[in-house]
């Protein structure tokens, strides 16, 4: 199978390209009753050495005793279909809940869980050392708690910089961690799109959670806490040789 570079983000350049990614602000809890508030501070959000930090704070701010940051790619970048390279050191830390993941473009109009939503990695500090790959539909997701969910362990994984690939067909969605297969999701037989709604456009989103209702207790002597990710890649499908 053949992959032509589409779009990429090196983070190569002294401030994020906002012709790219929106930073999202806000501190409502996210659906989750996350306890950060994402902010555009520089600290909770910058790059250094050719890696972007998202760094998230124990301070007071506005309604929360957390800061973070928060990332996406909505109306800027969108992705359908082909092959997307994450790679990223992810921290330790009991309360840190960090994010590589997508959502459906026609979130607005269709809202969640109806316009998909594609994890391409997630890791709780609270059950430190697995990983988690899932897919989220109207009808299944973790409301349900029948969502399609590989989970793997692997201790390894939060030492250092690790490779999180994502390839998504018309018919089915991989996870890869450094090359190794994770998880194979298959569009079922006649899918609906309250089943299956990934045959549309998706946009992008990279965050670091505090606390909440999956990121659960907070150890406040970890702070600062940073999720550092040095590239993000994304190719499409190519039938060039």
């Amino acid at each position: 199978m053949n992959y032509k570079l589409v779009w990429q983000d090196l983070f190569d350049q002294d401030k994020l390209d906002l012709n790219t990614w929106n930073i999202v602000t806000g501190g409502n809890g996210f659906g989750n009753n996350e306890d950060q508030y994402y902010t555009s501070q520089e600290k909770n959000l910058f790059i250094k050495d050719q890696t972007l930090h998202i760094v998230a704070y124990k301070e007071a701010y506005k309604q929360r005793n957390y800061t973070s940051a928060k990332i996406s790619t909505k109306n800027k970048k969108l992705i359908k279909y082909g092959r997307i390279d994450v790679l990223a050191h992810v921290p330790r830390g009991m309360g840190t809940w960090p994010a590589i993941w997508l959502l459906g473009e026609n979130i607005n109009e269709s809202g969640w869980p109806l316009c998909g939503e594609i994890d391409m990695m997630e890791h709780v500090g609270n059950h430190e050392g697995f990983f988690h790959y899932s897919l989220h539909s109207k009808t299944f997701n973790h409301n349900k708690r029948n969502q399609p969910t590989y989970i793997y362990e692997d201790q390894k994984l939060l030492d250092g910089f690790h490779l999180y690939r994502l390839d998504w067909e018309e018919d089915k969605i991989s996870f890869y961690v450094d090359d190794k297969h994770m998880a194979t999701f298959k569009k079922p037989q006649d899918a609906t799109v309250e089943q299956w709604p990934f045959d549309q456009s998706f946009y992008f989103i990279l965050n670091l959670a505090i606390g909440g209702s999956w990121g659960g207790y907070i150890d406040d002597s970890m702070f600062p806490v940073a999720f550092k990710i040095k590239h993000v890649k994304v190719y499409e499908r190519s039938d060039e040789n």
